[in-house]
């Protein structure tokens, strides 16, 4: 079960805080508005709050938006890496080079997180996720294929975590 609260990078956000992630959504996505919002908790340990933004708040995967974890415990970013990567094998097919060199990038961006930490993903006009530690860039991986999968962790069909992607997607009405 602990493996599952490492889960990924990272609905009931600080004030301050939502303002922050919606200003670098709006960065980067012309007219950006809150899509959905959704609590990832696994048992009772409650592990992150997350947000996605996109323009006029309709979501499409191959459009610029933003994805805002908020983390509600620590955990240390090697474990993130580790099951970002896990994650991503098991819902993409990628070769073993890939999943080396992307797992060696995300090492180098992601840091260890906390109750201070949202890490906001963004995938951008040319299809690059650039990676926000509160409102201070932290880097950027240019690769259209890992964007995708690496995005589908929460928003893809094929999540380990449906009712989170229900919610940031807004379909439970």
């Amino acid at each position: 079960m602990y493996v599952k609260i490492v889960l990924l990078l990272t609905s009931l956000m600080l004030g301050t805080q939502a303002m922050a992630d919606q200003t670098i959504a709006q960065q980067h996505v012309s007219d950006a508005q809150l899509v959905g919002k959704a609590r990832f908790k696994v048992l009772f340990w409650r592990v992150f709050d997350a947000e996605l933004y996109a323009q006029n708040g309709e979501f499409n995967s191959d459009k610029p938006f933003a994805l805002s974890l908020s983390y509600l415990r620590k955990i240390k970013g090697s474990e993130i890496v580790a099951k970002s990567i896990s994650e991503i094998q098991s819902q993409s097919t990628i070769t073993s080079a890939e999943a080396n060199d992307w797992e060696s990038q995300l090492k180098a961006i992601i840091p260890d997180v906390d109750t201070q930490t949202t890490i906001t993903g963004v995938r951008d006009v040319d299809a690059h996720t650039l990676f926000y530690n509160n409102d201070v860039l932290i880097g950027e991986i240019e690769n259209e294929r890992f964007t995708r999968a690496f995005f589908n962790i929460w928003l893809g069909e094929k999540t380990s975590e449906p009712k989170l992607r229900n919610g940031l997607l807004n379909l439970n009405n």
